[in-house]
């Protein structure tokens, strides 16, 4: 096969284009008018919605239904709201500081205080309490099926706990009670709901004087627990207190440490006195000393003792020495008078010699004296600080047991008198709860809230309903706009054929047209909308369609057009046949060629005989001059009907006489339009692909789906058949999928909105 489509694309003439300009060739290179796909994606999102909008419209209209149904047929249910001030909360500790030593104001936490609160008034004992006490159990309006008649309950025999039962009626009750504080206040609010307003505004009120008698009795339990406490803390207490008296008072009597205050300052003194007694002694003698030591070596000039006598007698034997050197030099040695004083000078010196040894004598005599006094002193400081030592150690002892004594004395008197203080608090009925409001017997149901039910049914049947289009938008798979097959396939959009009820059938005027039609008597006429309409939409979009395939490419005009599609159902047979009479009324000669052998159609359209065709000529069985048929509307149109249905059409399509039948109508016509059978279902279409010059897929909009379009691509690309582009079919233009304002406006569809009305009129 691969051999005979290479034989088939060689050498094709190449005839000059009619009417072809550099105009032409400019506007062959414009892509087709694009769709807004550069809207943000908010504008898509608005775009989905009103395409989806009775798919949001439906679902707003179901739940909104179902609001209506679900308020009229639940039962009326009131709420009684009763409202309580809570004070500081006592910590009960009868004083006592906490254990951590913190401070009350800064360690209560209000947040903290509230929530226990709220969770105490929410506990199964204050829920059991209450039920107890308004007999609730024996309630159908509480109770429902669990009620138990009046005539079973033995209120002096005691009946076995059911826990299914009392655990349904403890849901039950929560179920209708809420507790909230209400926020910067230290006020809770207690609502209870229920079928009968009478009896949630008694359960709200009892909920409350069950709680305020909790409080109390709680209060009062840690009240008596903390005074039994304290007596048994007191009576040990006391106990230790006589016990350390007693070890004081022998302690004291052993030691002989009577008046140990006044005794510990005598001594404390005396020990200061010899200390500073001590050190003038040891001062004394390292001063005596000092002396006795100079005048021992012979210094007794620089002694302070020996200024007297000594000092007087040494400055006569000065003078004297004067004299006699005097007299020595004048009168020599034997002089008498120098003899005399020789004498005298002898006599002081002996007299200085007694006078010396006497001094130091005295001087000897005084630093014994004083060494011996500061050897007594320290011997006196030294017994004296032993003294001291020991009536310290002993006074260190006899503190401990004193502090122990005050310490137990101390505690012992504080629990005493917090004893009596937890004795009074016991007998006063005080509590930190106060009531703000009792709850009143309500007047209005709370549920149902109709009003409250149709905004909310409202708000999400619209949320729903935008979710559902959003959802049936991602899951629509089918190609919808030019723009999706474009974006899919990469290949240009060359066109749309908008949706149109003249493609389904037709009006009296158009009856009657057709009647003066000759030769045509058979069904289909509707799809000669471009015959019957020339001035209708889908007539225009057909003329633009035209343009878009003659400038589809910048060398030369398709002669050789094939027009295919993915499926059936999708419009191509309509499509060629318009197109065959749009190419027909631009001028030049035209042959449409029905080469769907399997499912023919465009003898219908016409209304011609389907006696002899393509597959007559294929066989050998007729002519192709006799095979092709003539259009008497349009004489310039012709059209090469099928044939007979043979039974094999793909070998009949593949066969040599094929490929020589279409270079000849490549010769004899200006234009050839083919239409095949769907490229998904069978092969004819490639076989037939290789010899055009360009092949067009047509899909509908809202039916194709993008696989089956993906699918007929690959498999015209595999065979490398000349796929130009693609042409919606069926497309609304009114949908949002389009947004062609900016070419067919309000004024143009509104032209040919009206051109329609006066065909329907006439």
């Amino acid at each position: 096969m691969e051999a005979n489509h290479s034989k088939w694309n060689v050498q094709r003439p190449e005839l000059p284009s009619p009417e072809f300009d550099a105009g032409s060739f400019l506007l062959a290179n414009v892509p087709p008018p694009r769709l807004i796909s550069q809207e943000s994606t908010l504008a898509e999102t608005l775009w989905i919605l009103r395409k989806r909008k009775w798919v949001i419209i439906a679902t707003l209209i179901i739940t909104l239904t179902l609001a209506i149904l679900v308020s009229l047929r639940t039962k009326p249910q009131y709420d009684a709201i009763a409202r309580i001030a809570l004070g500081r909360e006592d910590n009960g500790n009868l004083g006592f500081k906490d254990a951590q030593g913190g401070n009350d104001a800064i360690d209560y936490d209000y947040t903290v205080s509230m929530d226990t609160q709220s969770k105490i008034l929410q506990s199964d004992r204050i829920a059991l309490e209450v039920i107890k006490n308004l007999r609730l159990d024996q309630n159908p309006m509480f109770a429902g099926s669990l009620a138990l008649p009046p005539s079973k309950v033995d209120s002096v025999s005691v009946q076995p706990v059911d826990r299914e039962r009392e655990a349904a009626l403890l849901g039950s009750f929560h179920g209708a009670m809420q507790v909230k504080s209400v926020r910067n206040t230290r006020i809770i609010e207690i609502t209870f709901r229920s079928l009968d307003p009478a009896l949630a505004a008694a359960i709200a009120n009892n909920i409350v004087t069950t709680y305020i008698e909790d409080n109390y009795r709680t209060h009062y339990e840690s009240t008596m627990q903390a005074s039994d406490w304290l007596a048994k803390q007191i009576s040990d207490l006391q106990q230790r207190v006589e016990t350390s008296q007693e070890r004081l008072v022998r302690y004291q009597r052993d030691n002989g440490m009577l008046g140990i205050d006044e005794k510990q300052n005598i001594i404390t003194q005396k020990l200061d006195d010899l200390n500073k007694s001590f050190t003038e002694a040891q001062a004394d003698r390292i001063t005596k000393q000092a002396a006795y030591e100079t005048a021992k070596a012979g210094k007794l000039d620089q002694v302070p003792e020996s200024v007297g006598l000594g000092s007087s007698l040494r400055q006569q034997e000065a003078t004297l020495r004067t004299q006699y050197a005097q007299l020595t030099t004048t009168f020599g040695p034997n002089y008498p008078k120098t003899l005399e004083l020789k004498n005298q000078i002898d006599q002081i010196e002996r007299s200085i010699q007694a006078e010396d040894q006497r001094v130091l004598k005295a001087l000897e005599t005084s630093f014994t004296a004083a060494q011996a006094r500061e050897a007594m002193l320290g011997r006196a400081l030294e017994q004296q600080k032993l003294e001291a030592n020991q009536l310290n150690e002993k006074a260190i002892e006899y503190s401990i047991l004193k502090r122990d004594l005050d310490a137990n004395r101390t505690l012992y008197e504080g629990l005493l008198q917090k004893l009596k203080e937890a004795g009074v608090a016991a007998g006063l009925r005080s509590t930190n709860i106060r009531i703000v409001d009792n709850a009143r017997v309500p007047t209005f149901p709370v549920v149902p809230n109709t009003t409250r039910n149709l905004e909310m049914s409202l708000l999400g049947g619209l949320l729903a309903g935008i979710i559902l289009a959003l959802l049936l938008e991602a899951v629509d798979s089918t190609v919808r706009t030019p723009e999706d097959a474009q974006s899919l396939t990469g290949l240009p959009s060359l066109g749309f054929i908008p949706h149109s009820n003249l493609l389904g059938g037709l009006s009296r005027s158009s009856q009657r047209i057709r009647a003066a039609l000759p030769a045509i008597s058979s069904p289909g006429p509707s799809a000669l909308v471009t015959q019957i309409r020339p001035n209708s939409e889908v007539a225009e979009s057909f003329r633009s369609l035209r343009t878009s395939i003659l400038l589809s490419s910048a060398v030369r005009q398709p002669r050789m057009i094939m027009f295919t599609s993915p499926m059936p159902q999708e419009g191509k047979t309509t499509t060629c046949v318009n197109m065959a009479i749009v190419l027909a009324q631009r001028g030049g000669k035209i042959l449409l060629v029905d080469a769907d052998l399997r499912r023919p159609g465009i003898h219908r359209a016409f209304g011609l005989s389907n006696s002899t065709g393509l597959s007559s000529v294929l066989a050998g069985l007729d002519s192709l001059e006799n095979a092709v048929q003539g259009y008497p509307s349009q004489s310039n149109l012709f059209i090469l009907p099928t044939g007979p249905t043979p039974p094999y059409p793909a070998e009949l399509l593949e066969s040599n006489r094929m490929q020589e039948l279409l270079e000849k109508l490549r010769l004899s016509y200006d234009q050839v339009i083919l239409d095949s059978p769907p490229v998904n279902l069978v092969t004819d279409p490639a076989v037939l692909s290789p010899l055009m010059d360009a092949v067009f897929l047509v899909v509908r909009s809202g039916k194709t789906s993008k696989s089956a379009l993906r699918h007929a691509q690959e498999q015209l690309q595999q065979i490398k058949a000349p796929l130009t582009g693609i042409v919606v079919n069926d497309t609304q233009l009114h949908s949002v999928d389009y947004h062609y304002r900016y070419y067919y406006g309000k004024k143009e569809l509104g032209y040919y909105s009206a051109e329609e009305q006066r065909e329907k009129i006439s």
